[in-house]
């Protein structure tokens, strides 16, 4: 395997690698927003249920502030999440780019060997025609 090859096994698998980190990250984002939903629905069934709905009320009732804590605690998860997805996806654009210069790299690498030994077949064909 050529050193080009290896490099060009390496770029891609750069690009695996940040393609599954950012999918990981948009399904646990997806996860949490699905939680806080039903922790949102349990609050309201529980608001409903005792009739106050005002945080602040002494006789709120505690499942509900509970709740509330933990959704509130997944929201900022959530905010952290998308901070880092955003740099995966930065990272993704960056390991693309990598990609791609090392393929074009490759694809000259290539053109010029095959034109080096164009010239040196009609070097031999121009010899054997001569001598």
């Amino acid at each position: 395997m050529k050193p080009k090859d290896s490099l060009i096994r390496v770029k891609q698998f750069q690009v695996t690698e940040k393609h599954r980190q950012v999918n990981q990250l948009e399904t646990m984002i997806a996860e949490f927003e699905r939680m806080a939903g039903e922790l949102d629905v349990q609050i309201q069934n529980e608001e409903k249920k005792s009739g106050i709905t005002d945080v602040d009320h002494f006789a709120y009732p505690t499942f509900a502030k509970a709740a509330r804590t933990r959704r509130d605690n997944l929201f900022n998860s959530i905010r952290d999440l998308q901070s880092q997805k955003d740099a995966a996806e930065a990272a993704l654009m960056d390991a693309e780019a990598e990609l791609q210069k090392a393929e074009k790299l490759d694809v000259r690498e290539a053109r010029r060997v095959a034109e080096e030994q164009l010239a040196r077949t009609s070097a031999y064909d121009r010899q054997a025609m001569i001598g």
